[in-house]
């Protein structure tokens, strides 16, 4: 997504836990289907991501295990917060992303839900493939490694300083 794009959009959810559980390979934009309830609790950023994942069935996207909790002032009316929700993507998109899913190990994980230009609700779908638990030791490793490196460079700076 652009500079521009991310002005109008609005980031109501995301899932941290998939950056580090997964490498992240290619990433799409889906519309979802959602129904008269759902929408309003998204809006107001009553979902969770947390273990959710993507598959296509039957040549369909549907996005599994994502909670958006029942809106507080819906009726009987309210949706079901756990059902599984259709994503919405361009054939010729769905045909490519299949051919990739089939592929060892990958798999589909949504990143983040965004409401588009005030109006749509988007998931951020990406294809990610799962890390080893020595890939994650080394990610923290190095990160620890530049956290250091900066405050000693920070420290260096302000000792001129004096």
């Amino acid at each position: 997504m652009s500079e521009s794009n991310n002005a109008k959009n609005k980031t109501v959810a995301q899932n941290r836990k998939a950056r580090h559980d997964y490498f992240i390979l290619d990433a799409f934009e889906c519309g979802i289907v959602l129904t008269g309830t759902e929408i309003k609790s998204v809006r107001a950023g009553n979902l969770n991501l947390k273990d959710s994942y993507a598959s296509l069935e039957n040549g369909e996207l549907w996005l599994f295990g994502v909670h958006i909790s029942p809106y507080d002032k819906g009726t009987y009316y309210n949706h079901e917060p756990e059902r599984d929700r259709k994503l919405l993507m361009h054939k010729h998109e769905l045909i490519r992303l299949n051919s990739k899913i089939r592929e060892k190990g990958l798999t589909l994980v949504p990143l983040s839900v965004y409401i588009k230009n005030g109006r749509r609700a988007k998931v951020e779908l990406a294809l990610a493939k799962g890390r080893t638990t020595h890939d994650k030791r080394d990610m923290i490793a190095d990160r620890e490694a530049k956290r250091n490196i900066a405050r000693a460079v920070r420290r260096n700076g302000r000792d001129d300083d004096d």
